[in-house]
C-alpha cells in the first residue's frame, strides 16, 4: 500500500502550506488513488507540468518528495525565454549595437548565450541593453529619448502578449514615432500541439498553464482530450493547486474518463480576457513558421505585428531574419523540452552548464527547468 513519505524531504515543506492539514488530505487522496490506479496499469503516470512557474512551485515545496512512485512530472517548455533560438539573440545584438538605438528587454533575456555572446556581455561591451519590466516602461524610455530609437525586445506567451499589444496601440494613439517592437511572442496552444504530434509523445496528462489560460480561456484545449484523449487540467501555482489538479488527472485515469477540467477557476474562465484578446487580435497575426530553441520550427506558434502596425515593426525597420543557429550537438535542451529527459539526465547538467556558466537557455532563466533543478540541489543523473 501507497503512503506518504515519513522522510524529513518528504514532509519538511508541508508547514509552509496556506493550509497543512488540506495539504495531508489530498496526499492520502492522491495515494489512495494510485493504489486503485495500479490495479490497472504497471507504468508511472508522466503528467507534464506545461509552466515553468508551475516547475519552481514543485521544487520549491518539495512537492515531488511527497507524490507517490508511481507519479512522474516531466517538465515543459513553458519558460519563453528558454525556447529562445540563437539567432533571436544575434538580431537583438545587431539591434543593440547599432548607432542611437536603445534594446529594452526583460532581464532574463540578457544571460541567454547567442552564437557568440550574450546581450549582458554586449552592455559590458558599451551596448546600450537596459532591463524593463513592461513593455509600457520601453514606451516610457521612447518618450523620454526622442533622439533615440527604443526597440523592445518582445517574448512570452499569451500572458505577456496582451501588454506588448497595448503598449503598441498607445504608442500609434500618441505618434511616439521612436518606438519599435521586436516580436518573439510565440503562442502555448500550438506548443502543446507539436508535443502530442511527436514521436517521443508518452505523456498521460496535462497540468495547464493558469497565467496563459487566464486570457486565452481553457474551451482551447478541449481537443486534448477529444482527440488524444489525455487529461488537461488547468493548474493554479500554489502547492494545494498543483496537488488538487494531479488528484484531478488520476481520477480522470481511474474514471478512464479524459476530460478538459479548470483546477483555477478563481482566476481563469472558459473563454478568456475578452478585452485582452481584442487587442491581440488587433495588433498581432500568427506566423507561418516560427523557429524554437531545442524543437525547431513549429507551425503557427510564433504572431509578428499586423500591416497596421509595419511602422513599429523592428523585424522590417532592421530587416531582420531570423538566422538558424544550432544549439553544440551536446547541448540537451530540446530533449528536456520534449520531456525525453529530465534536467538532472542531461550531459551537462551541474557539470559544464550551471546558471553562473549556462550553456542551455533552460539553465538561464529563473523558470527554467534547469535552473529549478539546480537551485533545489537535485543531483546529476537523477530523476526527480
Amino acid at each position: 500500500m501507497s503512503t506518504i513519505s515519513n522522510t524529513e524531504e518528504g514532509l519538511r515543506y508541508l508547514d509552509e502550506f496556506r493550509d497543512p492539514a488540506l495539504a495531508r488530505q489530498l496526499l492520502e487522496t492522491l495515494h489512495d488513488q494510485c493504489d486503485r490506479l495500479s490495479q490497472q496499469r504497471q507504468k508511472p503516470l508522466q503528467i507534464m507540468e506545461v509552466c515553468g512557474g508551475h516547475t519552481h512551485s514543485i521544487f520549491r515545496y518539495g512537492l515531488h518528495d511527497l507524490l507517490p512512485d508511481s507519479i512522474e512530472l516531466v517538465h515543459g517548455p513553458g519558460c519563453p525565454v528558454c525556447v529562445l533560438p540563437k539567432g533571436v539573440i544575434d538580431d537583438c545584438l545587431r539591434i543593440a549595437t547599432a548607432p542611437d538605438t536603445i534594446l529594452a528587454s526583460f532581464g532574463d533575456a540578457l544571460r541567454v548565450p547567442g552564437a557568440k555572446k550574450s546581450l549582458l556581455q554586449a552592455r559590458a561591451e558599451g551596448a546600450d541593453v537596459r532591463v524593463v519590466y513592461s513593455p509600457l516602461d520601453a514606451l516610457n524610455l521612447a518618450r523620454q529619448h526622442p533622439d533615440k530609437t527604443v526597440v523592445f525586445f518582445a517574448l512570452g506567451f499569451e500572458t505577456t502578449l496582451p501588454a506588448t499589444a497595448l503598449a503598441l496601440q498607445q504608442a500609434r494613439a500618441s505618434s511616439v514615432d521612436n518606438f519599435l517592437v521586436y516580436s518573439n511572442h510565440i503562442t502555448i496552444l500550438a506548443t502543446i500541439r507539436a508535443i502530442l504530434q511527436s514521436p517521443d509523445m508518452r505523456l498521460d496528462g496535462f497540468l495547464g498553464p493558469g497565467h496563459a489560460c487566464m486570457i486565452i480561456g481553457t474551451e482551447v484545449f478541449r481537443f486534448v482530450p477529444e482527440r488524444f484523449g489525455i487529461p488537461f487540467v488547468v493548474a493554479g501555482f500554489e502547492p494545494l493547486d498543483i496537488l488538487q489538479s494531479i488528484t484531478m488527472i488520476v481520477n480522470q485515469h481511474l474514471n478512464r474518463a479524459p476530460a478538459l477540467e479548470n483546477q483555477y477557476t478563481r482566476v481563469v474562465r472558459d473563454h478568456g480576457n475578452a478585452v485582452a484578446l481584442q487587442a491581440i487580435t488587433e495588433v498581432f497575426e500568427v506566423r507561418e513558421s516560427f523557429e524554437w530553441r531545442g524543437l525547431g520550427a513549429i507551425d503557427q506558434s510564433g504572431l509578428r505585428l499586423r500591416a497596421a502596425y509595419r511602422a513599429f515593426d523592428a523585424e522590417h525597420c532592421f530587416d531582420l531574419g531570423q538566422q538558424k543557429i544550432p544549439d553544440p550537438s551536446h547541448c540537451q535542451c530540446g530533449e528536456v523540452l520534449k520531456g525525453v529527459l529530465k534536467p538532472s539526465q542531461c550531459k551537462l547538467y551541474s557539470n559544464q552548464c550551471t546558471p553562473e556558466q549556462p550553456q542551455g537557455a533552460l539553465m538561464v532563466s529563473s523558470e527554467g527547468a534547469c535552473a529549478a533543478y539546480y537551485n533545489y540541489g537535485v543531483p546529476r543523473d537523477q530523476c526527480a
